[in-house]
């Protein structure tokens, strides 16, 4: 009985070290050679393909192993004709989105769509003219900006403002930026490239204002299920009724368990007139029906990838922590907006006292990073580089050294 205990206590904290290390974060895979956007695309779009690639929002990691075994299963069966959704892929999203969010959907309220992005445009064309306007929040997610220049609306910028080191919505400034012609706000919720979970309050000013001036909200919940502990994401359409009446929300498997390049977006609208005419517009194109793989890797993720997700938002913190902590150890003029969700680092490096130009050619050409540059996310973003920590430690480490030797060599500051 003496030594009952400790061995007891010896194997139990053996257990629970094997459980905390099931998952393998630190393994470096090369993408090369893959198409992988990440790597294969350096040189186009860098000048150089042998950078460190921390810019396009993926995660270096391997998918659960439940979403590979599901899709090679259903590989081997060998035809791949034309697919419909399952009741079991409803229930998937049902009951995850109630798990993690309390949000009670219906499956009614659900339909597929080939990308956020895509359903942000499919959006602006359903449920706005050429002569009418979009509201966004700058500095946010570029396609938020690009997307309805492109479709000829003209953009309105609401500025986040700074505080306190977080980002914080600027709703008299929403108030005299709406006139006539403001039809449509879109709302990165989380917040990328900053990292922000918004408060159900604040969420809840945004649906108030929008609703009493007719503005439809697009919420896009990408980064939803990547919120850190004691922060919370709360979806918009759960703030007030309403928000729910006024709003089309989009969520994707895609950013949670590094599966982007499976297609499997899909919309949630309360709304029955709104969600009627959108899925009306899918179907004018057949854009609501999704592919074998995106049903399954969607399903799949899920039901079996909850323990996976709780070690990579683990592995994620404590990267991102040893990116404030090196920095302000080494680069103290470079400092580090720490995100309440995603995997994404807004780095705040306007102590340095460079142009955007030259802040772009220390990261690329002096340390050989890959990073996204501040100006892409649009006003507020000057001096502010974006760093994708969603990889393994070493490689972080091996930027950051590069980058500590290359501000050294400049002689900067």
């Amino acid at each position: 009985m003496i030594f009952y205990i400790p061995l007891f206590s010896y194997f139990c904290t053996f257990i629970t070290f094997k459980i905390k290390m099931k998952y393998n974060f630190d393994e470096i895979i090369d993408r090369k050679g893959t198409n992988a956007l990440k790597t294969d695309a350096l040189g186009p779009r860098y000048g150089n393909p042998d950078l460190i690639p921390l810019w396009v929002a993926d995660m270096d990691f391997l998918s659960p192993p439940a979403i590979t075994e599901a899709i090679i299963e259903r590989a081997k069966h060998g035809i791949f004709g034309y697919t419909c959704a399952s009741q079991a892929y409803y229930d998937a999203i049902i009951n995850w989105v109630d798990k993690k969010h309390d949000w009670k959907t219906e499956q009614e309220w659900l339909t597929f769509v080939p990308g956020i992005v895509k359903g942000i445009a499919f959006v602006i064309d359903c449920f706005t003219a050429k002569d009418q306007k979009v509201i966004i929040q700058p500095p946010v997610y570029h396609p938020f900006r690009i997307i309805p220049a492109l479709h000829h609306r003209r953009v309105v910028d609401n500025p986040l403002v700074l505080k306190a080191g977080q980002y914080n919505m600027d709703l008299d400034g929403l108030k005299k930026a709406i006139d006539s012609k403001c039809r449509l706000l879109i709302l990165c919720n989380p917040h990328n490239p900053g990292g922000r979970v918004w408060t159900r309050r604040e969420l809840a000013d945004i649906a108030e204002i929008c609703y009493d001036n007719n503005i439809l909200v697009i919420s896009d919940e990408i980064h939803s299920d990547l919120a850190f502990t004691p922060h919370k994401h709360t979806p918009f359409a759960c703030v007030s009724e309403k928000a729910a009446q006024n709003s089309i929300t989009f969520m994707a498997p895609s950013k949670t368990f590094n599966i982007a390049g499976i297609v499997s977006s899909y919309s949630i609208i309360p709304n029955k007139e709104s969600r009627e005419k959108f899925n009306a517009y899918l179907a004018g194109s057949e854009l609501e029906e999704g592919h074998i793989f995106a049903y399954l890797a969607a399903q799949a993720a899920y039901e079996h990838g909850s323990e996976w997700l709780d070690e990579a938002k683990d592995y994620i913190r404590k990267n991102i922590t040893f990116v404030d902590e090196y920095l302000k150890k080494n680069i103290p003029r470079i400092k580090v907006m720490l995100p309440q969700a995603s995997f994404l680092v807004w780095l705040d490096c306007r102590e340095l006292g460079l142009s955007q130009t030259e802040l772009v050619s220390l990261f690329v050409n002096d340390a050989k990073l890959a990073l996204n540059d501040g100006t892409m996310f649009g006003q507020g973003g000057e001096g502010y580089m974006r760093l994708n920590a969603g990889t393994p430690l070493a490689n972080i480490q091996k930027a950051l050294d590069n980058l500590k030797k290359a501000v050294k060599t400049r002689q900067i500051g």
